[in-house]
Order: structure tokens, then C-alpha cells, then sequence
């Protein structure tokens, strides 16, 4: 079995952390189980580009029990969990492609060892598996029956092929299901922004001004967690209705350049490119703080950061200071990346419970009905969605109602007025 990992040394520590993960993925647990009796996905080749978390790997361990082959590499340099990475290889036998830190060259060498398997299903997370075989393996494309697309990111890239007309085979946008950006972008990403902040950091957010940049669903969950904390909480949207939600929800709406000068800590989750760019550095007090938690490491123009700068230096773990020339310090975490991610663990196993569900649905799904897709981007369909929610529901120990045959007759009637 070919794979490139840190250290297989790892692994023991890596098992212990997985399972530990796997006690919060009951929905995950059920479908596992399914899959080991029913061998759903026999013989199906998925080539997988995610974080390689404990949750990622309990997810890869589900997809084999299915019977599927698996190859796992990175979405990001740097959220892999090298001694996951290294159980999943040593207990589980799943080739991973993955070490923390890696370089850009590494980074593509492993998204080709992925895509050499020839995956009939692709699972991305943030579209560059999708991107290298559309770029560089175009007579491959062909080949795969569908892909799954984990991120909002991923998401806007995959609609913008589809659009143009050169996607070469159907995706379903696992993001948009509603038990994944419901609860996996707003709670999830809420909670380990500020984890991963807080971990670099170790700074009081409590009377701080934290202006967080995009509110859609992500946006949403750190606003309101860093409310949560004490913070007083800054908004800075493009988008008039979502400005407006965030006003009528207490949060105070500003413009960028506003923002930059009031702000001590700042946050970008918006998936776009030079969110905090230089004439909103020129603005920043001394000890500002820059944090991302959108996919890529786009959204601060790090590069014009870099030339307004006298000088920088690692101040702290994932923590980089950039000394301006007027004598301001600005203060970088993780490189710009994932800091949820980079300085932290990602999200809680929960959470990721019923996104990864969706993901192991979606490949069962797509090895049944691949022959009915077009090369577009479609929905989770609504019963995957549903039957995830209900799962979850059951191990939380929730019970619901349901309707009688009078109410759902009154509902799809139009003759029952008052």
C-alpha cells in the first residue's frame, strides 16, 4: 500500500483520538454499521481531499466498511493531524497522503497520488481534486460518476463551472444540506474560530471589539460566540438583507475602512479574496489581530501586508508579528489559514457527525443513481437530509410529533378556510 506520511510512530496516540472522536458520531456509528452488514459500496474507488481530522478518518473508516477503496490526502496544509493520518494508515490500511506542514509541491504530488487510484467518487473539500483533474486529467474527469463538496468555497467554484459549461461530471454540494450548513457552519465553525483564536492567542476577547467580516452562515456562529464571550461584536457584510439580519440581531453594521480603525481582533469568513487588504492596515491600531477561518488563506492580502512591514517575526506558535513602519505591530495567526483548523482541532466530532454522514449518504446515493445525474451541481435530496436529522435526533434521546391525518389533509388543501 503506497502512502506519505509524518510518522507511523504516531499511530498509537492517533487510534486513541480517533475513537475519542467516535463516541460523538452517533449518526456516523449507525450508517457504519449498515454499511459493514450490507456492503453498500463494494468495489466503489473514492479518492477523498479533506482535513484529515479524528472526524475525517472516522468517516474514511465508514466508506471502507461499506466496502468502498479509499485514498485520503489533505485539503490543507496545514490541519492534517499527523498521528491520525498515520493511525489510518497503520490500523485501518487506508492509504493517506497527508503530512502537516507540507509544502505546495507536496501538497499537489499528494492530490495526484490520490487521484492515481482513479476514484469514481470524489470528495472534496474546497474543489482541488475537482480543480486538478479538470486541469490536468481531463480524460480521467470523464470517468468519475459524481463528486461531494464539503465547503461553501468549493461550493461558489464548482457553480461557477457548471455555469460556464466546462464542470465534466456532477457534484452534489454536501455544504448545502441543511444538517450540514445549519449546524456544522454556524455552531462549528462559531465555536473553533474562537478556539483556534484563543489557543494562539490566549487573549481576553471579553470588552474587545472583534469585527467579523461575512455573515452568512459561518459568520453567524462567530459573531454570536464571541458576543457570548464578552465581545463587543463589529459586522462588515455586502450583502444588504444579510447586513440587515445582523442589525436586527443587535450586531453593529460598519464599512471596512470604519471597521479597521475600531477594531482589536479580526475575523474573515467570507471565501473571498482580499477581504483586509492594505488600506485597511494603514487604519489598524497597534496590536491588532488578524484571524481567518474562510477556506483558503486569500481573504488577508498577506503579501501587501508583508512589503508595508519593517519587519516580522514568530512571536508565539502560529502567531506572527509584523512591525509597520510607523512603529504599529499587526498580528497574523496561522499564516492566514484555516485557524480553526491550524491553531486548533476544527470542529467538535458532533457537529461533524451529521456532515459526514451526508458525505458517507451521498456516496451510496451517487453509486446508485450516478447514471441520472447531468454535469451539474445538484442538492443533497431531501430524504438523505431528513433521515440524517432523524438519526441524530434518536441518539440525543429527542422525540417528535407528528401529524394527524386531518392536519396534513388541512395542509394540502385549499378549501379549508376558516
Amino acid at each position: 500500500m503506497d502512502y506519505d506520511v509524518k510518522d507511523l510512530a504516531l499511530a498509537s496516540e492517533g487510534r486513541l483520538r480517533i475513537e475519542w472522536a467516535e463516541r460523538d458520531m452517533p449518526v456516523l456509528r449507525q450508517i457504519r454499521e449498515r454499511f459493514a452488514s450490507e456492503k453498500p459500496l463494494r468495489g466503489v474507488r473514492v479518492g477523498a481531499c479533506l482535513h484529515v481530522t479524528t472526524e475525517t478518518a472516522n468517516l474514511m473508516v465508514t466508506l471502507k466498511a461499506g466496502g468502498a477503496k479509499v485514498a485520503l490526502c489533505a485539503s490543507n496544509p496545514l490541519s492534517t493531524q499527523d498521528d491520525v493520518a498515520a493511525s489510518l494508515v497503520k490500523h485501518h490500511k487506508i492509504p493517506v497522503f497527508a503530512i502537516r506542514g507540507e509544502n505546495n509541491k507536496t501538497y499537489y504530488s499528494h492530490i495526484d497520488s490520490v487521484l492515481d487510484i482513479k476514484p469514481q467518487v470524489t470528495m472534496d473539500d474546497g474543489a482541488d481534486l475537482i480543480s486538478t483533474l479538470h486541469s490536468k486529467r481531463k480524460d480521467q474527469a470523464e470517468k468519475v460518476w459524481a463528486g461531494a463538496e464539503e465547503t461553501t468555497t468549493g461550493v461558489i467554484r464548482l457553480r461557477a463551472m457548471a455555469d460556464d459549461g466546462v464542470l465534466l461530471y456532477p457534484v452534489i454540494a454536501v455544504n448545502n444540506a441543511k444538517t450540514k450548513h445549519l449546524f456544522d457552519n454556524r455552531f462549528g465553525t462559531g465555536q473553533s474560530t474562537l478556539d483556534g483564536i484563543l489557543r494562539a492567542t490566549n487573549v481576553l476577547l471579553a470588552g474587545r471589539r472583534v469585527v467579523v467580516y461575512g455573515y452568512g452562515m459561518c459568520g453567524r456562529g462567530v459573531a454570536s460566540r464571541a458576543r457570548g464571550l464578552g465581545a463587543h461584536v463589529v459586522v462588515v457584510e455586502v450583502d444588504p438583507l444579510r447586513a440587515l439580519e445582523a442589525v436586527m440581531e443587535g450586531f453593529e453594521v460598519s464599512g471596512c475602512v470604519t471597521a479597521a480603525e475600531k477594531g482589536d481582533l479580526f475575523i474573515t469568513v467570507t471565501g473571498d479574496i482580499h477581504v483586509l487588504r492594505g488600506e485597511h492596515f494603514r487604519k489598524m491600531k497597534d496590536g491588532a489581530i488578524l484571524a481567518n477561518s474562510g477556506h483558503f488563506n486569500v481573504e488577508i492580502d498577506i503579501p501587501t501586508l508583508d512589503k508595508m512591514a519593517k519587519s516580522r517575526r514568530r512571536v508565539r506558535e502560529n502567531v506572527e508579528e509584523f512591525l509597520m513602519k510607523d512603529g504599529r505591530r499587526i498580528y497574523l495567526l496561522a499564516d492566514g489559514r484555516l485557524v480553526n483548523l491550524a491553531a486548533a482541532e476544527g470542529h467538535p466530532a458532533s457537529v461533524m457527525d451529521m456532515s459526514f454522514a451526508n458525505q458517507a449518504l451521498v456516496v451510496e446515493y451517487v453509486k446508485e443513481c450516478h447514471h441520472d445525474l447531468e454535469r451539474v451541481v445538484y442538492d443533497v435530496p431531501i430524504a438523505l437530509d431528513e433521515e440524517i436529522a432523524r438519526l441524530k435526533l434518536v441518539s440525543m434521546g429527542v422525540e417528535i410529533d407528528c401529524l394527524t391525518k386531518e392536519q396534513e389533509k388541512y395542509l394540502c388543501s385549499w378549501d379549508m378556510g376558516t
